[in-house]
């Protein structure tokens, strides 16, 4: 196969291990919705699997499983049109992982810079499921011959290594299977940050809720979160240039553009000058506006569990049927006996 003649096709995921909040939305969601349509196959996923690389409770991975199901279809995504499902319903996934283990080099995970931080010098304790995962992230892609991976900037290495077990694998085997799927890290806010430290990354996992918006907060929440979120004294400037050293400026210059679907250039030139105690309750008219009726869509769902699992369940048929013939064909490719009976 040439690059040209894999189906255009889209897949990402999203774990489900903590509350999805702002930062998912707009670094993700927001673009699956964007991509699905004519141009591309959408396939998205719940990566289960990725998130018992450290314990879980059991009934609260299952919650979150389904929660984030529903702020996929809340958020605007179609399981008509786009493939939704969770990950561990696809065995798939895990068998291409072990041929991928198998092409992958331990220098190579060893400088993942996620492991790294996740592991730290406790690595000796950490699973080894957290180390071989990007092996797994880099199945979960390409059992689909996915050409387009929408990720934050903090996938992006990850992405690079699963270029390289694509491009090794068919170097290896004299083939040209796998493509080279290519990234897609673009809009005014791939990386939303803490809306108390702008300096780091918007996360479930801090300890403090008023530092994220979550999917699931109501609009008086939201509005409060804003108003609370830190600023600096000083007003905002005319131009990009002047948000640098400003973390908390620039991430809510960030926040508003990508949520009315502007450049912080475009904010700036209308909002310059302007002080905080202005920019706020015009931000937060405009989180609400954008978010409220997301959550309240994934409240309802929330409380149809049967419909939720039924979706999975027909995503799940639809994912197999396009990987299963993929599987069989890598393992034919590496010479396993008997992959060749349908």
């Amino acid at each position: 196969m040439t690059e040209s003649q894999f189906t255009p096709r889209v897949f990402s995921g999203i774990k489900p291990s903590g509350n999805l909040h702002l930062g998912n939305y707009l670094g993700a969601l927001k673009r699956f919705v964007d991509m699905q349509g004519p141009e591309f196959e959408t396939i998205y996923c719940m990566v289960d699997l990725h998130a018992i690389t450290v314990w879980q409770d059991p009934e609260k991975l299952r919650e979150k499983t389904r929660e984030v199901c529903a702020g996929f279809i809340a958020a605007g995504l179609d399981a008509e049109k786009s493939i939704l499902f969770n990950q561990s319903q696809v065995a798939e996934h895990t068998q291409l992982a072990w041929i991928f283990n198998c092409v992958a080099r331990m220098g190579w995970m060893q400088r993942m810079t996620q492991w790294k931080d996740k592991a730290g010098k406790n690595s000796q304790n950490a699973s080894l499921g957290l180390f071989a995962y990007p092996s797994l992230m880099a199945a979960d892609i390409l059992i689909y011959h996915a050409t387009h991976v929408p990720v934050g900037e903090d996938q992006k290495q990850h992405l690079e290594l699963t270029r390289d077990i694509a491009a090794k694998f068919n170097h290896d085997y004299g083939v040209d299977f796998f493509p080279q799927t290519e990234p897609v890290i673009d809009g005014p806010a791939p990386r939303v940050m803490n809306l108390r430290d702008g300096t780091r990354k918007m996360s479930s996992s801090d300890a403090s809720d008023m530092t994220r918006i979550n999917m699931i907060d109501d609009s008086d929440t939201i509005a409060k979160k804003i108003r609370k979120a830190k600023t600096d004294p000083d007003a905002l400037p005319s131009e990009v240039d002047g948000l640098e050293d400003r973390p908390e400026a620039r991430n809510l210059v960030n926040i508003y553009a990508a949520l009315s679907d502007q450049t912080a250039e475009q904010v700036l030139a209308e909002m310059g000058g302007k002080q905080f105690g202005e920019f706020k309750p015009m931000l937060a008219d405009l989180a609400v506006s954008k978010l409220s009726p997301i959550s309240s869509e994934m409240a309802r769902l929330m409380g149809e569990e049967a419909e939720i699992d039924q979706i999975l369940a027909r995503g799940a048929e639809k994912a197999r049927a396009i990987a299963a013939p993929i599987l069989q064909q890598t393992y034919e490719i590496v010479g396993m006996v008997g992959a060749g009976k349908s």
